[in-house]
Formats: structure tokens, C-alpha cells, sequence
């Protein structure tokens, strides 16, 4: 009797385990990469605000109340400062602008700690980036680079 090629029950078994198991240590890994990712996106964003809200107040002598002023600044001819709308999640992060007496304020705030993010970030005309793992920070936290990150 001629024997069929093919695999086995048994193969395919062990198969399916080594792709278990290599998927078991790959997900997560994948996972926390774009978390990282994710923070990093929300850190440059800061930055570029901050570049942004200096330009507005080279030109107009004060800070931006809104994204709004940054992305259509008060007279129709004047150039942009920001591009897109900022009032949209941006790579799992949520920003939120306030005005603070001559000065401003911006949170990156995680749209689900843990999962989009692990950390909250927090920017005043400072300019000095601050964060708070897994809650909204604010000018009381540590800035990043320091050893309590």
C-alpha cells in the first residue's frame, strides 16, 4: 500500500503549539511598543505646542486661549502656528488647553490608561514637560527625564 503525503494529527498539533507560544511572548511585547510609541508622539505634540504658542506670542504679544487661535489665528492673512484639530484624539492621547493668566496650559491626557498610555503629561509656557503615570498630570509632578521616570 502506497503511503499519502500529508502531516499528521500530531504534527500539526505541535505546529499550532510553537505559534502559541511564540504568540504568548510576541503580543504583549507588540503591545507595550506601541504604548511607548504612543507617549513618545505625546511628548514631540507637547513640544510642537509649545513652539507654536511661542510664535503666537512673538506675533501677537500673548499666549493662544484655544487650538482654535493656533490653527486660524485672529486676522484671516496671518500664518498658521498649529495644523489639524487638536480637539480630536491624537495617537491615543486626548489634549486639552487652558489659559492661566498670561501664560497657558496643556495635558496630554491618555484616552485609557494602561492601554493607549501609561502616562499623563502636563505643559505650561514653562516649557518643562511633567507626567504622572496612569492618571492627568499637572505642574506638581516630576518633569520627564528626571529619575522619578
Amino acid at each position: 500500500m502506497r503511503r499519502m503525503a500529508g502531516f499528521t494529527l500530531i504534527e500539526m498539533m505541535i505546529v499550532i503549539a510553537i505559534i502559541s507560544i511564540l504568540a504568548a511572548i510576541a503580543i504583549p511585547n507588540m503591545l507595550r511598543a506601541r504604548i511607548q510609541a504612543n507617549e513618545s508622539a505625546a511628548i514631540g505634540n507637547l513640544r510642537v505646542i509649545v513652539g507654536a504658542q511661542t510664535g503666537f506670542c512673538t506675533s501677537f504679544g500673548r499666549f493662544a486661549d484655544s487650538f482654535d487661535e493656533l490653527v486660524n489665528p485672529p486676522p484671516a492673512d496671518s500664518p498658521k502656528f498649529l495644523d489639524g484639530d487638536w480637539n480630536q484624539p491624537r495617537n491615543g492621547y486626548t489634549y486639552v488647553m487652558s489659559a492661566a493668566s498670561g501664560s497657558f496650559q496643556v495635558n496630554a491626557n491618555a484616552q485609557e490608561y494602561g492601554v493607549t498610555g501609561d502616562r499623563g503629561f502636563y505643559v505650561d509656557a514653562s516649557g518643562i514637560i511633567r507626567f504622572r503615570t496612569g492618571a492627568d498630570a499637572d505642574s506638581g509632578c516630576p518633569p520627564i527625564g528626571s529619575p522619578a521616570s
